[in-house]
C-alpha cells in the first residue's frame, strides 16, 4: 500500500532540496530518519517533517507496519518564484529571485 504527503510553497530552493531527496530515495523509514536528523543541511529539516507526516498518513490511514515502510519515491518540483526589489545606485533597482519549491513524498510498505 502507497501512502504520500506534500508539501508545496516552501520557501527553498529546487536545488538544495533535490540534494537531500536524492539522498533518502530507496531508504528504508528508519536509515532516512537517521540520515535526515544528523545532517545539517535546512532542507533535511524540512523534509523530516514532511516524512514524519507521511509516516502518521500510513499508520492512520492505511494501519501500516512502521518497519516495513521504506521511501519509494521522492519528488522535488519547482514552486512558483517571489520577485523581489532591491535599490541600486542612480535610481536603479535589481531583480531578486526566491524559489520555492513542491516536495512530494511516497512511502510503500517492502519486504526487508
Amino acid at each position: 500500500m502507497e501512502t504520500r504527503a506534500y508539501l508545496k510553497g516552501t520557501r527553498l530552493s529546487p536545488q538544495k532540496a533535490g540534494l537531500v531527496a536524492n539522498a533518502i530515495r530507496g531508504k528504508s523509514v528508519q536509515d532516512a530518519m537517521d540520515f535526515l536528523i544528523f545532517n545539517k543541511q535546512k532542507g533535511s529539516a524540512i523534509i523530516k517533517k514532511l516524512l514524519e507526516s507521511a509516516i502518521a498518513n500510513a499508520e492512520h490511514n492505511n494501519k501500516s507496519d512502521i518497519d516495513l515502510l521504506s521511501v519509494k519515491s521522492i519528488i522535488v518540483n519547482q514552486g512558483m518564484r517571489l520577485k523581489r526589489m532591491k535599490p541600486r545606485a542612480r535610481g536603479r533597482a535589481d531583480r531578486i529571485i526566491k524559489p520555492t519549491c513542491h516536495i512530494e513524498i511516497i512511502l510503500a510498505e517492502g519486504d526487508k
